[in-house]
């Protein structure tokens, strides 16, 4: 599901913005706030593979919260620092591959999954 869509009428700003948002919400989290409310609202008229960029974003928002708070929590008995770490690498890439994959106009590959 690699393929290159040559829709001329999907705007793929909304979908990069949101990205590059996910990314500062690396320095100020309240971006990423941001960000997802614009993914739900952009998501129902969005084409097929535009869509999948959105869900992905929701998603990633979502675990990253979830885990974002588990190693924030296990901070204090030091396990919390690597999942942190691996939290934001595992974010950056995500957030890369989907402003190439935007720019390709291309859906994101596997979109419902949490893997990179």
């Amino acid at each position: 599901m690699n393929q290159s869509v040559t829709d001329g009428s999907a705007n793929t700003s909304m979908v990069s913005v949101i990205y590059v948002l996910y990314l500062l919400a690396l320095i100020s989290g309240v971006t990423a706030v941001i960000g997802v409310i614009m993914a739900y609202v952009y998501k129902d008229d969005a084409p097929e593979w535009l869509r999948t960029h959105y869900e992905l974003q929701i998603r990633t928002f979502w675990f990253g919260l979830v885990v974002g708070a588990i190693g924030v929590a296990l901070s204090w008995v030091l396990i919390g620092v690597p999942i942190l770490i691996a939290l934001a690498v595992w974010w950056i890439i995500r957030c890369v591959k989907g402003l190439r994959y935007a720019g390709e106009r291309a859906p994101y590959p596997n979109h419902r999954g949490w893997g990179l």
